[in-house]
């Protein structure tokens, strides 16, 4: 049976990652009793105080045990935390060496979101894959610059640790356990019973570009601009480093530093974001859409798109498009 501890942080918590887990957990170990086998999961609510009321004051948890009182575990789960991250670094400082002691220890740990700003606080994503929520992702990489963060998956898996993309995604990580721990079968039943799409990988379909811009690089900054202001038209690499006056291996440097991305990727970027939209309304035909957006060949569009949101320009319009009246 895995010893599972779900932490209780201090601070503005994810009150349903918390339940989501124990009422998943739970539920995989009422079908094993069902069928006459021994629960898979042992579970724990264990506070960093004990008890722990929500800065929002509207729930207060009253865990079972409090960091000092673990003294073996198998599974640690953290929650997303909101708020501000010197605050939540502050508030949970306890937290972290705790988790480096546990993990060095054998125990494989899980986080959800923005939870993963904690383990990148304990330095246990350095040299990692790892996820967030895409809002937060520009975020996350300049703090954690040693970390590899894959903000287009749902789900990471490395040398036992876990994570998540953004939101209700937290349930495909789960079902992703679930697998692991208590076998397909009944992964498949829980998906089924809590109406997750098993399997699924990628949050890129539910990314909103948003142009990547905190940063102090003036050039790199108006080039942005440039781009967003004439995606329609074909833009050129030497355009752009011709009108910043500075030379294109600095330059390609440069902008990568500043936005993640390589020059050409956010041309591609702004582009397909502003395809997204366009297809969301409805309006306009996937070809419009293309020729709109500068594209010319179909082929080339349509692999493109795929590329940026893991869905075809069709299957995108046919499940986001907004209804009308």
């Amino acid at each position: 049976m895995k010893q599972v501890s779900i932490i209780i942080p201090k601070g503005h918590f994810s009150l349903v990652n918390v339940e989501g887990t124990h009422h998943m957990f739970s539920w995989v170990n009422s079908y094993y009793e069902q069928m006459g086998k021994s629960p898979v999961f042992k579970l724990n609510l264990v506070g960093v105080d004990k008890p722990v009321t929500q800065t929002s004051g509207l729930f207060t948890i009253h865990p079972q045990q409090t960091l000092e009182e673990v003294s073996e575990t198998d599974i640690i789960v953290v929650p997303a935390i909101h708020g501000d991250l010197d605050k939540v670094y502050k508030d949970n400082a306890s937290l972290l060496p705790w988790l480096v002691k546990h993990y060095k220890k054998g125990a494989e740990i899980v986080t959800f979101c923005i939870g993963s700003f904690v383990l990148g606080q304990a330095g246990l994503l350095d040299g990692r894959p790892c996820s967030t929520h895409w809002q937060y992702a520009n975020e996350f990489r300049n703090q954690f610059p040693k970390a590899i963060l894959r903000d287009d998956r749902i789900i990471t898996d490395a040398d036992g640790i876990y994570t998540s993309g953004g939101a209700y995604s937290f349930t495909n990580l789960l079902v992703y356990l679930i697998e692991k721990y208590a076998g397909r079968e009944a992964a498949v039943l829980v998906s089924k019973g809590f109406m997750v799409d098993i399997d699924r990988e990628s949050q890129s379909p539910f990314m909103m570009f948003k142009g990547q811009k905190t940063h102090a690089d003036a050039e790199v900054l108006e080039a942005q601009q440039y781009i967003e202001a004439n995606f329609q038209e074909k833009i050129t690499v030497d355009e752009l480093c011709e009108s910043s006056n500075v030379s294109r291996r600095t330059f390609e440097r440069r902008f990568k530093k500043a936005t993640a991305n390589t020059i050409l990727e956010y041309i591609r970027r702004v582009k397909i974001e502003a395809a997204k939209k366009d297809l969301e309304s409805g309006r306009k035909t996937v070809n419009e859409v293309m020729y709109d957006v500068g594209y010319n060949d179909t082929k080339a569009f349509r692999e493109t798109f795929k590329k940026v949101t893991g869905m075809t320009p069709v299957g995108y319009r046919n499940k986001f498009v907004v209804a009308r009246a």
